[in-house]
């Protein structure tokens, strides 16, 4: 509490003669922080959990489509999940659809022992995997194709549903956020559990993006595919709108269907909505910093897009983000030794400014999504090996190098 009066006095004192470079891109900073604190402020009111179920809930028809491609350690309990989850919403139709791309460990054995216990589960027809696709998208538009529900919901293996997860995920689907008519793509954000340093450096910054660049309220009062998102871990669909924009075959060679996807419903004049399911879904993405960086650097730059947005990225996380903390130590360390350091107090007072606005975010980001509490003060560094990953990224997709899952596509 005594930090911003503290400030405003070393700012106040200081020499009319100081070093304006660093002041006047220290109050950018400022800026820069302050608009991304501001909007996820808004947007974590917007983002809501899955109200609960209706009283008088129809019930719908779904199919739960789960692409596989050696997922022996998660394909069990992620589909035990999914049937408890069915279970406790027992005016339903629920079937659980596997496809099996073309693993070489157990997930095959797995997946025909499941299919035997409970006739719900269902393995897919598989194909081999055509020139020009994504496997994952492959796997997705074959499911989708062969199911016979209203709904699809896409999951990921790694993937765990809370029993009440079905039931609520139909009221968000039924729920109205803004003037846009009920979704036709609806995307969950989980809990993304994290158990090493490496993985919690990386795998919160979704929120962080997500919380700082989305307009909510534009996402859902207008059909605009620029201001739209979604998770790839877990997107309902229905399906007879998915057929009318011509399923993932319309983003047949994405490596990221969270971007690309409810850009095409949009396009097709259908709304898309997201919600969190912090509560109520769970997804250990990445198991340790090699598999994280591996499958960041896969789609990192698919998801920007462009070099334009990649570049304006790069200046707003390492000139607005990280130079902060670069300009206060400086400054810091020239204050208290007297060494005639260029970084006048001014700077250093607004450095110091951009750096609280940064940690009131991002407490409250991993407050709200329980991440591991230990990134707030590795806001920085993290940004900084998020450029890296996308810039990498970039490079890898040049070179036609981007693989996941040993293949790249």
């Amino acid at each position: 509490m005594t930090m911003p009066a503290s400030i405003t006095m070393w700012i106040a004192q200081a020499p009319a003669t100081t070093d304006p470079f660093f002041t006047w891109w220290m109050m950018a900073a400022v800026a820069i922080c302050g608009f991304a604190l501001g909007l996820s402020l808004i947007n974590l009111r917007r983002f809501a959990v899955a109200p609960a179920a209706a009283e008088e809930d129809p019930g719908w028809s779904l199919t739960v489509c789960i692409p596989a491609r050696n997922e022996a350690a998660n394909l069990e309990d992620c589909v035990q999940a999914v049937l408890r989850a069915a279970d406790a919403d027992a005016g339903s139709q629920t079937t659980v659809l596997v496809y099996d791309d073309g693993s070489d460990d157990e997930t095959p054995v797995i997946l025909t022992r499941l299919g035997a216990e409970d006739p719900r589960v269902r393995a897919a027809e598989t194909k081999p995997l055509p020139a020009g696709w994504n496997g994952k998208q492959h796997a997705c538009d074959s499911m989708g194709r062969q199911a016979a529900s209203d709904w699809l919901l896409l999951i990921d293996a790694d993937v765990r549903l809370a029993p009440e997860a079905l039931v609520r995920t139909r009221a968000a689907a039924h729920r109205r956020t803004g003037s846009n008519p009920a979704p036709a793509l609806l995307s969950a954000f989980p809990r993304e559990r994290t158990d090493g340093l490496g993985e919690a450096m990386v795998i919160p910054l979704i929120h962080f993006i997500l919380m700082s660049y989305l307009p909510f309220g534009r996402m859902r009062n207008t059909l605009d595919p620029a201001a739209s998102a979604a998770c790839g871990q877990y997107m309902l669909v229905r399906r007879d709108a998915w057929n009318e924009i011509g399923g993932h075959a319309s983003i047949r060679a994405s490596m990221h269907d969270g971007v690309l996807l409810p850009r095409m419903f949009r396009r097709g004049g259908h709304a898309t909505d997201v919600f969190d399911a912090t509560d109520i879904v769970e997804c250990r993405m990445y198991d340790g910093f090699a598999e994280t960086w591996s499958g960041f650097v896969k789609n990192a730059y698919e998801g920007l897009g462009n070099v334009t947005l990649l570049l304006l990225l790069t200046v707003l996380h390492l000139g607005g983000h990280v130079a902060p903390w670069c300009v206060a130590a400086v400054g810091g360390v020239g204050t208290i030794f007297d060494m005639g350091i260029p970084v006048s107090k001014p700077a250093t007072g607004l450095a110091l400014a951009a750096i609280g606005l940064q940690l009131v975010q991002r407490s409250a980001i991993a407050r709200r999504f329980r991440q591991d509490p230990r990134i707030v003060a590795l806001h920085a560094p993290s940004l900084v090996l998020l450029t890296v990953i996308q810039w990498w990224s970039l490079v890898m997709h040049l070179a036609g190098r981007r693989s996941w899952r040993g293949r790249t596509a």
